[in-house]
């Protein structure tokens, strides 16, 4: 099956070495890995924001060669800050991210995200969880082929944890579209189909949920290893000698 994102040299000087990725079309991959690693400038490569090197190709587009609109088609960046500065409403947030006028679409998702009851109220005074399902709302307001969503899942309670992946799935399956997801849950990520551990600016792994979270590379990478409580920190990283 032909990709749907074509990923070729992408990366940030100092920070993510050059990189190549594939991603079929239908697909969820939850990218982990310690602070600091390169999880969210792996993420901004792809967007192509700031100096990202290297080119991306979605739906057989070049990223880099498309007009705005074109773009916002393809893709949608979700960052992890959610700080908001305008007093705009909820509901006009969510009509950022469409590409042309849509109520439907709008509805839809207030419905979707559970926003009834702040869809009038401006999004710099709602709480830290009910801005990030607003935000939500807009990155995937215009159905893009590619949804790069950074650490979306923090600051919700477990109720909205679970159902923002829900939300994510659907949007995916239902637009036979992407998505590339953060997490710093690691329990959280056995619910994609794929998994990306991004250490030291590259990614180091790239399996399946249960491959990934069993590998001696994650265990490198962040010091800890399975036990009969969850998580345990690995006894080499335990000895300060073991210690850089």
């Amino acid at each position: 099956m032909t990709s749907l994102v074509e990923a070729r040299g992408v990366g940030i000087a100092g920070r993510l070495s050059p990189t190549d990725l594939a991603i079929k079309a239908g697909t969820m991959v939850a990218v982990i890995g310690p602070n600091g690693g390169g999880k969210t400038s792996l993420l901004r490569s792809l967007a192509r924001t700031e100096d990202a090197v290297g080119t991306v190709t979605i739906d057989g587009q070049e990223v880099d060669a498309t007009t705005e609109a074109q773009r916002r088609r393809l893709l949608a960046f979700l960052p992890a800050a959610r700080e908001a500065t305008w007093p705009v409403t909820v509901a006009d947030t969510l009509k950022f991210g469409l590409g042309v006028p849509d109520s439907g679409r709008i509805d839809h998702l207030i419905g979707l995200l559970e926003l009834e009851r702040l869809a009038a109220r401006p999004i710099d005074r709602l709480s830290t969880g009910e801005r990030a399902r607003a935000m939500l709302g807009r990155a995937i307001a215009g159905r893009a082929r590619l949804l790069l969503l950074d650490e979306p899942l923090s600051n919700l309670d477990p109720y909205w944890v679970l159902r923002t992946i829900e939300i994510v799935r659907g949007e995916v399956t239902s637009s036979d579209s992407a998505a590339l997801v953060s997490v710093h849950d690691l329990g959280m990520a056995k619910r994609f189909d794929r998994v990306l551990l991004v250490s030291n600016g590259a990614i180091t792994a790239d399996d399946y949920p249960e491959a990934v979270l069993g590998s001696d590379r994650f265990k490198t990478a962040f010091r800890v290893e399975r036990s009969d409580h969850g998580w345990a920190i690995s006894p080499a990283s335990a000895d300060p000698r073991s210690l850089p």
